[in-house]
């Protein structure tokens, strides 16, 4: 990231205090997370297609020996023969194959539908955070003016304050005490403003510190030295329904829901049919006891201790309690369906929003344009007034009244061009692009 930095001091424009913010916020970082279990699942389920049944067992042991005796029938067999114990080692080997490959392919379908709404989810809420950092970036830039506002009130007040009181002391008759009340009467407006000035900064930089996740010995500051009106491409109404429709990360979540809810009927409709597998178990016993120095040179020979084994062959699993299924097949039946139903007016109202608030950033325009005519009235009439003072003294009331009005005035622009300005991050964010691509789009035409 391209910034600026000394002594611990970073300064940013708006786009790298957004980008810096998107990755640092600790908000969008557990937001991100979650996408981890949609994989963390989809893996699972790529992990479970060959043999996700495949259990293993050893053992070692002492075994007895045999040895040759004739039974009460004069036929020889193998008896135990405890007197002679040695070692043996057996091992046993079982596995279930499932031979349902349609239901996986669905099933990794639907997760891999999930994961993208998850996806577009998360790129909505980035957007959001987007408007999020904006406010923070504009706000601080307001407070800065607000803070120079009210040092200049105050510093334009106390020099007033001090003149009357020169011009009291020196008994002009065109000043009298009447006036330095006058004047005393309105200071807590310009205390009141250097305090409201002050707490908004504060309260601005407790929210930036968080979502930059800045380090106590970090200072933060702008590359912007003054609040004024951001000067991103304004796009047409036409414009406007035509990029929501195209990228709105809602309208994509959607879409991808619907993806994942069709995959996940059509996965409890095919669970409601008997399920194939193929099973086998193998399992090897050798023993090496007294009296076996004859049978130790065949690995495969069989006796009483000695064996192997196995089985291989073909199951069906068929579900009795079918109803348990049947409404799982209902229930995503009904997701499926009410989704169709969103999809029917989703587009229509995410483009209504989008121009709704295309109409919020158009009106703030033309509000601001507004106080900009009346602020140049302002000036003039507080430059006349000033112009009196300075022929007469007596005229301090008219000055003060001027001052009071310009200070307002300038006020109410500066919160009209942040208001604007912060509109304009929603209106972008309700369109469905990220501001740098929001720049790059109309740039690029």
């Amino acid at each position: 990231m391209a910034c600026v930095a000394w002594a611990g001091e970073v300064r940013y424009d708006c786009l790298r205090f957004v980008e810096r913010g998107l990755t640092s916020d600790p908000q969008m970082i557990e937001t991100r997370f979650g996408a981890e279990s949609k994989i963390n699942k989809l893996n699972s389920l790529t992990a479970e297609v060959i043999l996700p049944t495949f259990n293993v067992s050893m053992m070692v042991g002492p075994a007895p020996g045999l040895k040759e005796t004739v039974d009460d029938w004069g036929d020889t067999v193998d008896t135990y023969d405890f007197s002679r114990m040695g070692p043996f080692w057996a091992v046993e080997a079982k596995f279930i194959q499932p031979l349902n490959l349609g239901q996986y392919q669905t099933g990794k379908k639907a997760l891999e539908a999930d994961l993208q709404q998850k996806t577009f989810e998360i790129e909505n809420e980035a957007l959001k955070k987007e408007v999020e950092l904006q406010t923070y970036y504009y706000n601080y830039l307001l407070a800065l003016e607000m803070q120079r506002l009210a040092a200049d009130a105050k510093k334009q007040v106390d020099k007033a304050y001090d003149q009357l009181e020169e011009a009291l002391d020196e008994d002009e008759p065109t000043v009298s005490q009447t006036d330095l009340l006058n004047l005393k009467a309105n200071m807590h407006t310009v205390k009141e403003g250097v305090v409201d000035a002050d707490l908004g900064m504060k309260r601005v930089m407790l929210a930036i510190r968080f979502a930059l996740a800045l380090t106590e010995d970090e200072t933060f500051a702008t590359e912007d030295t003054v609040l004024a009106m951001r000067n991103d491409p304004m796009p047409t109404e036409e414009q406007v329904r035509d990029l929501t429709v195209k990228y709105n990360p809602e309208l994509r979540q959607l879409s991808a829901g619907l993806r994942a809810r069709r995959f996940q009927m059509d996965l409890a409709e095919a669970k409601l049919a008997p399920e194939f597998f193929v099973m086998g178990e193998f399992q090897y016993v050798k023993s090496w006891a007294g009296n076996r120095n004859v049978l130790q040179k065949n690995a495969f020979a069989q006796d009483a201790v000695n064996k192997m084994s196995g089985l291989i062959g073909v199951g069906l699993r068929y579900r009795l309690n079918f109803w348990k299924s049947w409404e799982e097949y209902r229930q995503a039946r009904t997701d499926y369906r009410g989704l169709q139903l969103k999809e029917n007016y989703a587009a229509d109202g995410l483009v209504a929003k989008a121009v709704e608030q295309y109409y919020q950033v158009v009106a703030a325009k033309e509000k601001l344009d507004a106080l900009r005519e009346s602020l140049r009235a302002s000036e003039a009439l507080l430059k006349g007034a000033a112009m009196k003072y300075d022929l007469d003294k007596s005229q301090t009331s008219e000055l003060v009244s001027a001052y009071t009005q310009n200070v307002t005035m300038k006020k109410d622009y500066y919160f009209a061009v942040c208001r604007y300005n912060v509109e304009f991050a929603g209106l972008i964010a309700k369109i469905g692009l990220p501001l740098k691509e929001y720049n790059s789009y109309f740039n690029g035409k």
